[in-house]
């Protein structure tokens, strides 16, 4: 049977024309030598008060080739980009496989401060620790699991922190994590079912955060405090009101568009084998996506 749609039927008010022009822009990130613009200044301001082997590549080109890297690119290959790109449009000194994966590995990733009233989500997800299947890891009992990511997003779709973890992160815990962490931006939280648990309300409560968190179905209208009132105002104006008061929809563009845009650009799957790289490499198809974002 089908299901009946509540509300007006959704209109596409995307202007195609900018949105295409956004996609090729996108293509222009991927391959704009930006770092020859700054080589020579950024060498001299890493080097300055350096003991030891001075610096001899900017970190404008690691991050030109992370983001190679992500697309797919092994580390052999990037080199020869670096190699072919300093004949064409150097010269300038060529960087080995072995310590563009060092330098890449060692990459810090931050996401920009954003200024105060947010409204965030968070939500995790999981990605491959190799190309096999989950039929392969439970037939043959293999070890190496799955690498689990939560973020928080706010509803312009931008990345404004992250966990990872193995399968075992708590997501509850982790978003209770970044929503202390970012607290002074955060006017408003919107969180599915599974953060539908005191200690979540009640952090919000603290913080003079308005949380938006889904509330479960046998939840029991009893008791005092911030989930209790909650759980009555939502039980009292039924969902479809309460979604709309707290403009629920909105989570979608703050946590599952972001993984979605980011699986379908990076792929799911990470190719590094030691645990501590698999999370770095992970976490870089994220950083990655809002270096992009923010370019475009």
């Amino acid at each position: 049977m089908k299901r009946k749609q509540w509300g007006k039927k959704h209109e596409d008010e995307r202007d195609w024309k900018q949105y295409n022009e956004t996609l090729v822009q996108r293509g222009e990130f991927y391959l704009n030598p930006r770092f020859l613009d700054t080589w020579l200044k950024e060498i001299k301001e890493m080097n300055q008060g350096k003991i030891g082997q001075p610096y001899t590549y900017p970190n404008s080109l690691i991050v030109f080739l992370s983001v190679l890297w992500s697309k797919g690119f092994d580390l052999r290959a990037l080199q020869g980009i670096v190699r072919v790109s300093s004949k064409k449009l150097g010269p300038f000194p060529v960087i080995s496989f072995s310590q563009i994966r060092r330098r890449i590995l060692s990459l810090p990733m931050t996401f920009r401060r954003r200024s105060q009233s947010l409204v965030a989500s968070c939500d995790g997800s999981g990605m491959k620790a190799g190309n096999r299947g989950e039929w392969i890891r439970q037939k043959w009992k293999v070890q190496r699991g799955w690498i689990k990511v939560v973020i928080m997003g706010n509803t312009d779709g931008d990345i404004v922190d992250i966990r990872i973890g193995n399968e075992e992160l708590d997501e509850r815990r982790a978003a209770r994590g970044m929503i202390r962490k970012n607290q002074g931006q955060i006017e408003k939280v919107l969180l599915d079912g599974w953060h539908d648990c005191h200690e979540t309300f009640d952090l919000c409560d603290r913080l003079g955060i308005e949380p938006g968190i889904k509330i479960r179905k046998n939840a029991k209208v009893t008791g005092v405090g911030p989930r209790p009132r909650e759980v009555r105002r939502f039980k009292k104006l039924g969902y479809k009101m309460w979604a709309k008061e707290k403009g629920y929809g909105y989570r979608w563009p703050a946590s599952e568009g972001i993984f979605s845009a980011v699986k379908r650009i990076f792929g799911e799957g990470v190719r590094s084998h030691r645990t501590r790289n698999m999370y770095h490499e992970a976490g870089l198809k994220f950083w990655v996506y809002q270096q992009i974002r923010e370019g475009e």
